[in-house]
């Protein structure tokens, strides 16, 4: 049994690194890992990882700056448009941002 688990353990990481082979998946730095586990704004982690002012990810999305940093905070929900232009912008999912 737990040598069709490891089968299976090895298939999926070969999968994984094709992909990102192919640029299809993405890999970041351990540090951003850690700010998200340590409980960081994932919106404010990307768009700094993605080298984006407040201003420059606003302009993207179509929104005020004050708009973006609320939404950063957690001091005002985006709607589900707003979110889903943040995240292309970014060039992530959803879940990535929230």
């Amino acid at each position: 049994m737990l040598k069709i688990e490891d089968a299976e353990d090895i298939r999926d990481a070969n999968e994984i690194r094709s992909r990102i082979e192919r640029g299809e998946e993405e890999t970041i730095p351990a540090s951003m890992m850690r700010a998200l586990v340590n409980g960081e704004r994932p919106l404010r982690l990307w768009r700094k990882y993605r080298g984006l002012t407040l201003q420059a990810l606003a302009d993207r999305v179509g929104i005020s700056k004050s708009y973006l940093s609320q939404i950063e905070t957690g001091d005002r929900d985006g709607s589900i448009d707003v979110m889903k232009r943040i995240a292309a912008a970014l060039d992530v999912s959803l879940d990535d941002i929230v």
